[in-house]
């Protein structure tokens, strides 16, 4: 009531007043008078105001048309009646581990395309390889196109069995001589993104990599999978030891040279 403290119901225990004010003390303060009722509808509503308003049409119209006059390659973006837009987006694939696709399928025709028959639904035997690194796809999607789409998109071209759970798309961004890499969220729309950068690429860029999220889910992953990644390791731990070995080998070399010629020199 006087100095107009708040907190939560549940922080009550933790706070100690010290009120200076002449004539009071902390003993005469009301501790219900200090506490913010919970889910205050105060703060509901400031937290909902600070959200940013959509943009209406006429703004979307008018950064799309900003936009394409920045385009050179023809990859323009459109307007549709209903306030949605279409564009392009360029994805680069840097995944450093295998990916599972149908064994021995055959590549997709145009057929397939046209019918969207989904070949890596008519096999069930798998194997695993590596996809180019730096391989990049374009795609054209929608301004109601989310983070998740975009994924299971991705992993339906090229033909991925794997869960779309194990990947993410990161907007990478270069700023001050550096890059700078952030994870979108499922929920996020790439195009909108692509519209407020602009076309250059190396102002903003999409990159598809493995969902480093610090846990591993490893019962996303198959026993095959599993067992690929346990020869991985093996093969990179020898690597590794090999390296060392090798490195100690010629430091010893170097060593015993030097001995070899410092022989009979004095100090």
């Amino acid at each position: 009531a006087d100095c107009r403290y708040t907190c939560h119901q549940e922080c009550r225990s933790l706070i100690q007043l010290d009120c200076r004010r002449p004539g009071q003390c902390q003993s005469q303060l009301s501790p219900e008078s200090t506490l913010l009722p919970p889910c205050s509808q105060n703060v509901t509503q400031t937290v909902e105001e600070e959200k940013p308003e959509p943009p209406t049409i006429q703004e979307i119209k008018q950064k799309i048309e900003k936009y394409n006059a920045k385009v050179t390659n023809c990859l323009l973006m459109k307007l549709n009646d209903d306030g949605t837009y279409t564009g392009f987006i360029k994805v680069h694939l840097k995944l450093r581990r295998p990916v599972t696709v149908p064994a021995g399928i055959r590549p997709q025709s145009i057929y397939d395309a046209l019918k969207e028959v989904n070949l890596a639904d008519m096999t069930a035997k798998r194997t695993s390889f590596y996809l180019p690194l730096d391989a990049i796809k374009q795609l054209h999607i929608s301004s109601t196109t989310t983070v998740s789409e975009v994924i299971q998109g991705l992993l339906k071209k090229f033909m991925v069995v794997d869960n779309p759970q194990k990947f993410a798309l990161f907007k990478e961004m270069r700023k001050d001589g550096q890059v700078l890499f952030q994870k979108l969220p499922l929920t996020e729309y790439p195009l909108y993104l692509r519209l407020l950068a602009g076309p250059d690429t190396d102002v903003l860029s999409f990159v598809l990599k493995e969902n480093e999220t610090g846990e591993v889910e490893w019962d996303a992953f198959s026993i095959p999978e599993l067992q690929n990644f346990l020869m991985i390791l093996d093969k990179e731990e020898k690597d590794k030891i090999q390296q060392v070995h090798r490195k100690y080998e010629r430091f010893k070399q170097r060593l015993q040279q030097t001995l070899k010629e410092a022989k009979g020199k004095p100090g």
